[in-house]
């Protein structure tokens, strides 16, 4: 995969695989096949080595990875038997394989996926390593990393936000200023429209792009313990709140680039390349498509208008990567020394250096050599109260994808016929969120 200077976006394929709506509660290689590669050797037994199951199988971030796990061996005599899978299939899988006879460590995501298989005791509660390790995070990742029973379960390591994506001379050339409230926003959509820009670039061809579009006018409309309640299943998709929301983005919608549901994300983030959409609302993955560097450091970002004053703009969404510890690992010692120094902003400059498309999950770790567009990112995560992650990884991923990509897309089509939508979305959810 080609990388752009910026180094600020997630690569496309993992970022994509994640959204693609997998599965139940998603997941890694078939319990057998996934094994064998460590039970070759005796090395489960060898408490020199630490197994390690990854779904980082794209060449940058599983090259980065390696470079971490080799400065651990170094560091501590301890080998790490990476066994790495598919993105995909590891989430397909990811069920049976911790049902099974999993690694040590494995790779996962912060917020709900994780409580899901913490819930269902297919992972060991490591405060022992937050003990040492909690400094480094801010209070806001730190509730990421918990389980519905207050004990950690997840040591985050890279993480980037979203937000409404602009190019600065656009905005300069029209004397456009950055709306910070709805009726600001309202305003510059109706100007840029004047313009003869499209306001707000929009591609939602592959499903996921709507998601981060709720997400937002969900959380600044309705706070951030709402949102997390209605993406646990907990609040109903019938309750006036949510109708609020879809009444805000109802309104804005317009202003959105026609066609969307044709039009996948690529291609919208190229209106704004080439100067034809005035903002576009996505992850830092967007500076991928700036491949001229004259452009890419003409790209800004502001986060999403405040819509209720009692809420502000104090939620941020950023997507977290990170690791967990199986339920009965061979080598718990070793395993324990890993996570405690992959909690360590050393290890996260490590992987920074090799895959400079993220930002650190900790606050301790050096931002010296971040581009402005990551120091920016930097700050907007490290500065939230709140941080929640995206609808699939807030919520169980089959609802996300059998429920809520094709819901929001008949929205998107037909933004008259929301309370039916809303009725069909909450008898649906009941059903997934009763099945185990």
């Amino acid at each position: 995969m080609h990388h752009t200077p910026s180094g600020l976006f997630v690569p496309g394929p993992s970022r994509r695989t994640l959204l693609r709506g997998i599965g139940g509660a998603a997941a890694l290689g078939a319990a057998v096949p996934l094994l064998s590669a460590c039970g070759d050797s005796d090395s489960g037994t060898d408490a020199k080595t630490v197994t390690l199951g990854s779904n980082s199988s794209d060449a940058v971030p599983k090259k980065a990875f390696a470079e971490i796990y080799a400065a651990f061996t170094k560091k501590t005599g301890i080998k790490v038997d990476v066994n790495t899978k598919d993105h995909n299939t590891f989430q397909e899988q990811i069920n049976s394989y911790l049902q099974g006879t999993p690694d040590d460590v494995f790779t996962w995501f912060a917020g709900y996926r994780m409580q899901f298989f913490a819930g269902k005791g297919l992972a060991s509660p490591i405060d022992d390593v937050w003990q040492k390790i909690g400094s480094n995070f801010p209070d806001a990742m730190k509730q990421l990393s918990k389980g519905a029973d207050g004990k950690y379960y997840f040591v985050p390591l890279y993480t980037y936000p979203w937000a409404m994506f602009y190019r600065k001379s656009v905005f300069k050339e029209h004397g456009y200023e950055v709306p910070t409230t709805w009726a600001q926003f309202i305003a510059l959509c109706k100007q840029m429209q004047k313009d003869g820009l499209v306001p707000i670039a929009f591609g939602d061809k592959d499903a996921w792009p709507a998601l981060g579009t709720f997400d937002q006018i969900n959380f600044r409309t309705n706070g951030y313990d709402f949102h997390v309640e209605l993406m646990a299943g907990k609040a109903s998709w019938t309750d006036a709140k949510v109708r609020a929301t879809f009444d805000n983005w109802a309104e804005i919608l317009p202003y959105h680039q026609e066609g969307s549901t044709g039009r996948t994300w690529q291609d919208a983030a190229q209106t704004l390349v080439s100067k034809k959409a005035g903002m576009y609302l996505l992850g830092t993955f967007v500076g991928q498509q700036f491949t001229n560097a004259t452009d890419l450091a003409d790209l800004d970002f502001f986060a999403f208008p405040e819509i209720d004053p009692s809420y502000g703009q104090d939620t941020v969404e950023a997507p977290t990567d990170g690791f967990m510890l199986s339920k009965s690992p061979k080598n718990k010692a070793g395993s324990v020394q890993l996570l405690e120094f992959l909690g360590t902003p050393e290890a996260e400059q490590i992987y920074l250096k090799a895959d400079p498309n993220v930002v650190a999950a900790s606050t301790t770790a050096d931002t010296s050599s971040y581009s402005a567009l990551q120091k920016k990112a930097y700050e907007m995560i490290s500065g939230a109260k709140n941080l929640t992650q995206f609808m699939d990884r807030d919520s169980r991923p089959d609802f996300t994808s059998t429920v809520m990509q094709p819901a929001l897309q008949k929205f998107i089509r037909d933004p008259k016929g929301i309370d039916s939508l809303l009725s069909s979305i909450e008898r649906q959810k009941k059903t997934i969120f009763a099945s185990s």
